[in-house]
């Protein structure tokens, strides 16, 4: 994806719980101009903090639920595009100038990142398992082509809104792109690299943590499609 200048206002969303080792290479990479919301899940590692000293905006949602912390950052938010990254350092937000400005420039409604795993250990075999089956249900229920349900990701701020999504757990991400599909948004997925996070995840870390991931997004696809389409 070629990177081109963003002449449009952009937050990007972090969801963070306890990642207070990776927030310093995080928020370094923003892009300059952009604003960093940092939504607290409820950290008990002083992130917020940190967080704060770095320059970023702090959101605080009490609320637990990566679907909670990315839809308080979303309504957070004022920019025109918003992005989402998790906020581990197993994504580099510096990525999104490409896709921010594919938004900008109207090439897509909606731009995800395929993560690529870059070292061994960077993505789990259960967590790429899960990952793998509910990217082939999600291409059954839409047609879009995708490999992937990342969470590196930009689309317009009131469009985002105007999709009524009410998952507020590990199926945000997924009901994202459903609805999305449903109202006849361009999708476009593109290569990024994914790096071995910093400390243990909350949702993929363990089998357990992946099937509760699963079943979470398993029931946003057995949803109907919004307004009746499909």
């Amino acid at each position: 994806m070629n990177h081109v200048t963003v002449t449009v206002s952009v937050d990007v969303v972090l969801p963070c719980l306890n990642e207070a080792e990776a927030l310093p290479w995080v928020l370094a990479r923003i892009p300059n101009g952009w604003r960093a919301l940092v939504v607290d899940n409820g950290s008990t590692d002083g992130s917020a903090g940190i967080a704060r000293a770095l320059g970023a905006t702090v959101v605080t949602e009490s609320r637990r639920g990566f679907g909670a912390a990315c839809h308080a950052g979303l309504l957070a938010a004022e920019a025109e595009i918003v992005c989402f990254c998790d906020c581990d350092a197993s994504l580099d937000p510096g990525l999104l100038t490409g896709f921010a400005a594919a938004v900008a420039a109207g090439g897509a409604d909606l731009v995800l990142g395929r993560r690529r795993p870059q070292a061994r250990g960077s993505w789990p075999a259960h967590a790429r398992a899960g990952n793998l089956v509910l990217a082939r249900m999600l291409r059954r229920r839409t047609g879009l082509e995708l490999r992937d349900l990342g969470p590196l990701r930009a689309a317009r701020r009131e469009a985002l809104l105007g999709l009524g999504l009410t998952d507020r757990r590990s199926g945000y991400p997924l009901e994202m792109v459903v609805r999305a599909a449903d109202a006849g948004w361009r999708v476009r997925e593109v290569d990024v690299p994914y790096l071995p996070r910093a400390g243990k995840s909350k949702v993929t870390g363990t089998w357990r943590g992946t099937w509760q991931a699963v079943r979470d997004m398993s029931r946003v696809l057995a949803e109907p499609a919004a307004g009746g389409a499909r």
